[in-house]
């Protein structure tokens, strides 16, 4: 992670450890060529984004221990596809993004301006 870069060509800072996100899970929306799903926006997901997505057959709600996946709720924070993200915002249910921990890659796929009109602060 020391490399990876923010959307705002910062420092990629931490997404969230718990629970524990990101592609590698270490807590960052870092990304990779294995990383086929480009998880790269630090979301702060809500209600109705867990059930969009459900809707679109990824349940993010249901725990999943096999996988040591407990289930999100809504406040927790979690490294999502861009492309899910956009699918989201197309929709106009897009959870809110955390800048500071959004991977510059997904820049590729989403306009800044987007992503800032949809911006929390790291609290």
């Amino acid at each position: 992670m020391a490399n990876a870069k923010n959307v705002l060509g910062e420092n990629l800072k931490t997404c969230c450890t718990s629970p524990m996100t990101g592609f590698y899970r270490n807590g960052a929306c870092e990304t990779g060529p294995a990383d086929t799903g480009t998880h790269v926006v630090c979301a702060e997901v809500t209600k109705v984004f867990l059930e969009f997505t459900r809707s679109r057959g990824n349940d993010l709600m249901s725990p999943a221990p096999h996988q040591g996946f407990p289930g999100l709720k809504p406040g927790d924070r979690w490294c999502l596809c861009v492309s899910r993200w956009k699918e989201a915002l197309d929709a106009g249910v897009a959870p809110p993004v955390v800048l500071s921990a959004t991977h510059e890659a997904t820049l590729k796929y989403v306009s800044l301006e987007d992503l800032k009109k949809h911006a929390v602060t790291i609290h």
